[in-house]
């Protein structure tokens, strides 16, 4: 039996529609043994996005970013975060996203990107799914400083790190971000020879 066989929606409501859009929907589920169940859940829809890990081989080094995020502020976190370049797809495809999020965020401009993976980042509120993809840099690729776009409110540091320092920095705390650690731990395990990790 298909999911949309299970579940049969009964209303929704529109809570918000500023900068994304916020529903409230009623439906009834159908568990495992057989029974309906009605409830309520509030989902938050801001689009798809993708991001990527920019890795440098040779050097065994990743391009990261660090820069405010205002919800995980007002959650505790009292210092910039650290992740890979990502946005939002809008209009794009998710390679034209991540191309354009790569120059405008890190400075760079990769050749070949590879989709490696997509996830949810948080399916139980958040409709999102992240494409996230790999793509080698060097300096030839180096276009600049990055920074992201300041009217769109980004002020965006650049970091070039080793690969095992920042998984150092995963097992800390410092790197927080979830599509970030799962790309650094793809990159460990696909992109970069054992001996790296064994450095750890």
């Amino acid at each position: 039996m298909s999911v949309k066989d299970r579940v049969r929606v009964r209303d929704v409501t529109l809570l918000s529609d500023d900068h994304y859009v916020l529903k409230k929907t009623t439906f009834d589920w159908q568990r495992r043994d057989g029974h309906w169940q009605t409830q309520t859940r509030e989902t938050y829809d801001r689009g798809n996005g993708a991001t990527i890990l920019l890795y440098h081989p040779q050097q065994r080094t990743v391009i990261l970013t660090r820069q405010f995020r205002y919800p995980a502020f007002v959650n505790g976190c009292d210092d910039l975060l650290i992740e890979t370049p990502a946005g939002l797809l809008d209009d794009a495809s998710p390679e034209e996203r991540i191309r354009a999020e790569a120059e405008e965020e890190a400075g760079y401009r990769v050749k070949d990107v590879r989709k490696v993976f997509e996830a949810y980042m948080s399916p139980g509120a958040v409709t999102e799914l992240v494409h996230c993809f790999v793509g080698e840099y060097d300096a030839d690729s180096r276009l600049g400083d990055g920074g992201g776009l300041a009217h769109e409110g980004e002020d965006i540091e650049v970091m070039e790190l080793r690969l095992d320092e920042a998984l150092r920095w995963v097992d800390d705390g410092r790197i927080k971000d979830g599509k970030t650690i799962m790309l650094l731990q793809y990159a460990a395990l696909h992109l970069f020879s054992c001996r790296e990790r064994e450095v750890r």
